[in-house]
């Protein structure tokens, strides 16, 4: 099928819904100029200091340096804070948010990112359930408590050595503080937050069971496929439509509908019909 009448099919679904779930992946922040981390190599490109020392994603993102030598766990976790803290959201996340206007739209974003750009793009922070943590939220290593409180912490890097100059503590046992982010491996991480924001989002989808449902998904690959696990298991409710954005795995049985771009050309592609077919 032609990509302009997949487009079309997007449009009419997106009219004609009563609410709309964004499920997002790391591919969603590609086009904000965010690496994805695809494959070893795509972590390289990222940051070529690691490819030297031989240490993947998955050795990266684990606690355990976190007790061994906190500075070289905050090395990576603190360059990424500040990564996404300089990071713009790109033109798409404000056109899903004029569509929720457009179209008077009920909404939730489940998503698998840490970046906290949704909040950042102007999406309301209770509509949004982020299953792997925020790297925006902090809480103690051991844990001392359950406590979870939000990251203002301005960590500095040697891009040398990629080792912090300054580890953040717990503001209550004053140990050694780590993000609030499910890592590889993890064994201390605090799911409270995750899970109240899971509760919302289940409360959300009760509402709208059987209702006509567009599930817009982006950048969510099969490496990690719990967004895509969460689309699929949402398009088998009665009147849902996926539509699924990938520029490499987008494949999608009908009547869900699949688009090869990027995050923002799908976004853009769907809203071009949108503006030629526009609203009674």
């Amino acid at each position: 099928m032609p990509l302009e009448q997949r487009y079309a099919q997007a449009a009419e679904a997106l009219k004609n819904a009563r609410a709309l779930v964004v499920t997002t992946g790391a591919g969603m922040g590609v086009d904000s100029g965010l690496p994805d981390f695809r494959g070893d190599q795509g972590f390289w490109n990222a940051y070529p200091m690691y490819e030297r020392l031989g240490i993947s994603f998955i050795d990266a993102a684990n606690p355990a340096h976190f007790e061994r030598d906190p500075a070289w766990g905050w090395g990576f976790y603190g360059h990424r804070t500040n990564l996404y803290r300089q990071t713009v959201p790109h033109a798409g996340f404000k056109t899903v948010l004029q569509w929720i206007e457009r179209y008077g739209l009920d909404h939730f974003v489940v998503t698998s990112n840490v970046d906290g750009q949704f909040q950042k793009a102007g999406f309301a922070d209770e509509r949004v359930l982020e299953v792997h943590g925020s790297i925006h939220h902090l809480q103690c290593l051991k844990p001392c408590s359950m406590d979870i409180w939000p990251n203002r912490e301005e960590v500095q890097v040697d891009l040398k050595t990629m080792r912090a100059t300054n580890i953040p503590q717990c503001q209550f046992c004053g140990g050694t503080a780590r993000p609030n982010i499910l890592m590889f491996g993890d064994y201390s991480w605090i799911s409270d937050r995750t899970r109240t924001q899971e509760e919302h989002f289940q409360q959300f989808i009760s509402t709208y069971r059987g209702a006509p449902l567009v599930i817009i998904e982006m950048g969510a690959g099969t490496a990690i496929p719990t967004i895509r696990h969460t689309s699929e298991q949402l398009g088998r409710n009665g009147q849902a439509t996926v539509i699924r954005i990938n520029p490499r795995e987008y494949s999608i049985s009908p009547p869900h509908i699949s688009l090869p771009t990027g995050a923002l050309e799908g976004l853009q592609g769907i809203e071009l019909q949108l503006k030629a077919t526009p609203p009674p």
